[in-house]
């Protein structure tokens, strides 16, 4: 077995887990990094349990097997975990939201037929949207998830209304490519390595990425339902004490290519190490010529900030998904993310680990369109602008 960090935790007696094996659900992006690396590591065995991964093919199929038990725990992006719990789209389920698994690391892909066109910034997609009424075909990986709310914040901040102005559909991460080199889609919103896949292969550039819509946003989150984690509590710290060491390995290791390699295995996400490494390391090329070091790569840890999971970011997905029709009606923000958010037993674990806690459960960040996002207001990021609210269906779940 290959040394992973080393400290003095370990559990026994009645600190044990209540299951040995945890069944652990994932699906193929470079944001699962940390899964890979506990099991590939063996830093779970330290916390008294075995990782059983189980790779999925959509986020509907691990959304399915979550609520059957097939699988217990889930790499799940942070707006399908609360669409479970609000009965969005699907069976509604009271969920946990462990840990966030990281920051940073999505993008928006366009297709090379929009960049013969000219169309090669939000600005000039928006006046292709304006001059033209046939609509753009634009995928996400999941209607309640969170590259649909990415694709939505942006669009809508060019003056594109992602209800009536363009068309958007759901397309599973790893069949992104396929579609758009088949001209079925003009654009996608996905995670890596599939962006950086487009403009590896000359199939697509990258118009935008996702810290430039919100530096330092959450991404996926390790979730389980409510009830997993009220009646194996000792199993769910121990989950996040491993996913913390493996966070922690990622970003203190100094050979991200050797991360690059086990994420590309073909039995992981199946394909090469370059399309990964690049993008891991936050080095970006954009398929347009421009060539950057990112200040807000994709990240694990942070030194204990990235996984901490804020109330502020949860209540951004609901807002969000509040704006867009997905919900109804203006849930109780606070009150509903206290329950959802299991900071008291994220801090257990991470306290044990000696890895810091946040002071706070709320932080901000100024996003695309200038607004200060701190989430001590989250009515006010549901509510539409003028141009929004002419439209009234909600966007589709299907």
């Amino acid at each position: 077995m290959v040394q992973g960090p080393q400290h003095g935790f370990r559990v026994a007696g009645s600190d044990a887990p209540e299951l040995a094996e945890v069944r652990l659900g994932y699906l193929p992006l470079t944001d699962c990094a940390s899964l890979i690396v506990a099991q590939q590591l063996g830093l779970d065995r330290r916390y008294g349990i075995r990782l059983q991964l189980m790779r999925e093919a959509s986020w509907a199929t691990l959304r399915d097997k979550l609520l059957g038990g097939t699988v217990h725990a889930a790499h799940l992006l942070y707006g399908l975990a609360y669409g479970i719990q609000l009965g969005i789209g699907g069976p509604r389920r009271e969920m946990s939201v462990l840990m966030t698994l990281n920051q940073n690391g999505q993008g928006i892909t366009l297709s090379n037929l929009l960049r013969t066109a000219g169309i090669t910034t939000g600005a000039s997609l928006a006046q292709q949207v304006r001059r033209h009424p046939e609509r753009l075909r634009l995928a996400h990986t999941f209607p309640t998830g969170t590259h649909a709310l990415w694709l939505y914040y942006w669009l809508a901040t060019h003056g594109v209304d992602p209800q009536a102005d363009v068309e958007t559909l759901t397309v599973p991460p790893p069949r992104m490519l396929e579609r758009l080199a088949a001209n079925a889609l003009d654009g996608y919103s996905a995670g890596e390595p599939w962006n950086a896949h487009a403009v590896q292969t000359g199939m697509g550039f990258t118009v935008t990425t996702s810290q430039a819509i919100w530096p330092d946003h959450p991404d996926k989150v390790l979730a389980t339902t409510r009830e997993f984690s009220t009646r194996y509590p000792r199993t769910a710290r121990a989950l996040i004490m491993t996913l913390l060491d493996a966070a922690r390995y990622i970003e203190t290791t100094a050979d991200l290519n050797n991360i690059a390699r086990r994420l590309a295995r073909p039995e992981v996400i199946d394909t090469s190490v370059d399309t990964i490494f690049e993008r891991l390391r936050g080095e970006y090329r954009d398929g347009l010529g421009r060539h950057w070091q990112d200040p807000h790569p994709l990240r694990f840890f942070g030194d204990g900030a990235v996984p901490f999971p804020y109330l502020s970011d949860a209540l951004w997905f609901v807002a969000q998904q509040r704006r867009w029709g997905l919900l109804d009606h203006d849930p109780d923000y606070v009150s509903l993310v206290t329950q959802v958010n299991q900071t008291g037993l994220y801090a257990e674990a991470a306290s044990a680990l000696g890895v810091a806690v946040p002071s706070s459960a709320y932080r901000s960040s100024r996003l695309i369109d200038g607004r200060v996002w701190d989430g001590r207001a989250p009515e006010l990021f549901a509510v539409r602008s003028p141009n929004e609210n002419r439209h009234e269906r909600p966007l589709a779940l299907a």
